[in-house]
């Protein structure tokens, strides 16, 4: 990233998607690396519960309308997001943990 760019990993939680993340807290949210800001508050949508449930329902029913039609299974994002189905592994992730 260019020197003053600022990045903000929401999941930082589960141990971030950025490299060079780490979990700081409101009392000093901030910190600079290679001249990027880093914003790493840990669970950040309890700080607004209502606005975070109303992004995340909005974000999954369009999912979740899809799901309720016939042949969602020839839908390749569904069908790629699936990890289980009567019964059987799916995921090839967690066919290690059979």
């Amino acid at each position: 990233m260019q020197p003053g760019s600022v990045v903000v990993d929401v999941s930082v939680d589960q141990g971030g998607c950025v490299e060079t993340i780490r979990p700081t807290t409101y009392e000093n949210p901030t910190y600079r690396f290679h001249e990027v800001v880093h914003f790493g508050v840990t669970n950040m949508p309890a700080a607004v519960p209502l606005t975070a449930s109303a992004a995340l329902s909005a974000s999954l029913m369009p999912y979740l309308m899809r799901l309720a039609e016939p042949h969602w299974q020839e839908d390749p994002v569904l069908a790629g997001a699936i990890n289980l189905a009567a019964g059987r592994i799916l995921h090839p992730a967690l066919s290690v943990l059979a």
